[in-house]
């Protein structure tokens, strides 16, 4: 009985009807610390001790040896909101080198995850670390490195597919609230929708809600009353789509990534949408879904971080 599984959603996650949960995979972490290949410090900071809510903080080598402060990324991880952490190694590697190549400070969101915590929490979770990093704009906030090494006037958020999800939902909020981004990255962003687009189904697999991208977001936000056509899974059904906080996004696809086609399609919606920024889409070829997580010294990880780096600091 033991045994018995309520859902297999591998290779994330099963739930098992005693209520047990299996993560397989994000799992591992590691701890802050001083980076001896990139110069880059970590540091991990409690935002709210009521819900265990953190971050992990990266601060480049060039902090303190220049004149001018660093621009913020915010950045939110991967995982389909159900597994993976901001200690994961995956993250924590990958940050270490985009501060490095960047020179620019980072916090990494580690959001409260499904299914223990269904949606909205990841959503409430990073923007409430988004609001704590703004806290510092005046230089009075309790992270000193916060107040004396970043430029508040330069904030970006990035996040790879469902952080790309969430990138998205703070920069629209941060719109209503009148706050001006400087740019978002969305890294193979997780959306979907009811309705095929391109490729979606043409080997004759499933689509919308009976694909795993609606399976899986059925089972982190189970009070969802409109599968996949939930306008924070699906950015066409939102009327507010055009209300950005930002004058520059980059979308980044994969071209063996299932979730391509919806990358693609978020360009045409904002373009339609009414937002008068700009929005670029970069496609890497012969790639799968976040190939650069797990080949970083690739050619084509390699030339990925470039591009990310080349829009940063535009």
């Amino acid at each position: 009985m033991d045994n018995e599984i309520a859902q297999d959603l591998s290779p994330l996650i099963k739930l098992y009807k005693n209520g047990r949960i299996e993560r397989l995979v994000g799992t591992a972490t590691v701890s802050a610390s001083l980076d001896p290949e990139t110069g880059v410090n970590s540091n991990d900071v409690v935002i709210s001790p009521e819900t265990t809510l953190s971050a992990r903080l990266y601060i480049p080598k060039s902090a303190g040896s220049i004149q001018t402060k660093l621009p913020l990324l915010v950045y939110f991880h991967g995982g389909g909101f159900c597994v993976e952490t901001a200690f994961s190694p995956v993250y924590h590697n990958h940050l270490n080198s985009l501060s490095s190549q960047v020179n620019i400070a980072i916090i990494s969101v580690n959001y409260r995850l499904a299914p223990e915590h269904p949606l909205p929490a990841a959503y409430d979770d990073s923007w409430a670390v988004f609001k704590w990093a703004l806290a510092h704009s005046n230089a009075k906030g309790p992270n000193e490195w916060l107040n004396s090494l970043v430029d508040f006037g330069r904030v970006f958020l990035a996040g790879d597919s469902a952080g790309g999800n969430i990138a998205h939902h703070v920069a629209l909020r941060a719109g209503f609230e009148g706050i001006n981004l400087r740019g978002i990255v969305l890294i193979h962003p997780y959306f979907w929708g009811k309705e095929p687009i391109g490729d979606e189904g043409k080997d004759g697999g499933s689509t919308g809600d009976e694909a795993y991208p609606g399976m899986l977001w059925k089972f982190v936000n189970p009070s969802s009353k409109n599968g996949s056509d939930d306008p924070l899974i699906n950015p066409s059904k939102d009327p507010n789509v055009g209300k950005l906080g930002c004058g520059r996004v980059m979308v980044c696809v994969a071209e063996k990534d299932g979730l391509k086609d919806r990358g693609w399609f978020y360009k045409e919606v904002l373009k339609k949408s009414g937002w008068d920024g700009c929005v670029e889409v970069v496609e890497t070829k012969g790639e799968g879904h976040v190939f650069h997580l797990f080949n970083p010294n690739s050619a084509n990880a390699v030339e990925f971080m470039a591009q990310i780096s080349s829009f940063i600091n535009q």
